[in-house]
């Protein structure tokens, strides 16, 4: 029989899964046909609770559209980019006597999108990139040659809950800045230079509601055109640059 060739960006079938998870590979996010049974299915999900990591649970059309190959139903998709958490990063950058320089991105699920905002990212020394576990864009071989590569030189931080971390960054001092076009200040109006960190919605939809009803600030960029709306990648970095415009001044 011919040996099913796997794709660079995730493997599939229940063995294949299990093989990657025990030999370390990073998996972005895993996918589940709903309802499935058997042993091995059981050895898998004791697999992914022993690694902390959460299944998305979907139907098989889902699983279909990624491959026609014999999935089994299981896909993984694997990221040879590490992954953090906020928890460990903030600290130690206190200790090293920086001021954090965040950026939250809210369920954005366009790949290129994600890879060129984490170019701007990373030109303007922003210290992480926070993303959900669930609902975010994949970090796969796309992302990165978009981002130039840039991905490589930027922590992403994996939350399984982005309002329990707006959260976690308040009570450790940093402003929450969310970005939304019901905000009644412009950018221009707040403080950067303070430890903060910049919160970008989804394309569509833009940001949650919980993230918004707990973020310090809700900003906006000036729109003087007919279309009332930018780009989320070109209005991340046009706030990451009046970011890093205030900091300079300001040394």
């Amino acid at each position: 029989m011919k040996e099913e060739k796997q794709s660079p960006d995730y493997a599939f079938g229940i063995r294949p899964v299990m093989e990657a998870l025990q030999a370390g590979k990073t998996i972005d996010k895993i996918f589940l046909q709903s309802g499935l049974q058997g042993p091995l299915y059981i050895e898998l999900k004791t697999l992914l609770s022993k690694y902390k990591l959460r299944a998305n649970y979907v139907p098989v059309e889902k699983l279909n559209r990624i491959t026609r190959k014999n999935h089994q139903g299981v896909i993984a998709f694997i990221s040879d980019v590490p992954f953090y958490k906020i928890e460990d990063i903030v600290p130690i950058l206190f200790e090293q006597g920086k001021t954090p320089f965040l950026l939250m991105l809210d369920r954005l699920t366009d790949v290129r999108n994600f890879g060129a905002i984490c170019r701007t990212a990373e030109c303007v020394g922003i210290d992480a990139v926070i993303v959900p576990e669930k609902g975010a864009a994949p970090i796969n071989s796309d992302a990165i040659k978009t981002s130039a590569g840039a991905i490589y030189n930027i922590k992403i931080c994996k939350q399984p809950n982005l309002a329990h971390t707006v959260d976690f960054l308040q009570q450790s001092g940093i402003k929450v800045l969310a970005a939304t076009e019901k905000a009644q200040g412009y950018i221009y109006e707040s403080d950067f230079t303070e430890p903060c960190c910049i919160v970008m919605g989804n394309e569509e939809t833009g940001l949650s509601k919980e993230v918004l009803h707990h973020a310090d600030e809700k900003i906006k960029l000036p729109i003087q055109g007919n279309i009332q709306s930018l780009n989320v990648s070109v209005a991340a970095g046009a706030i990451m640059y009046e970011a890093l415009r205030q900091r300079l001044n300001k040394k």
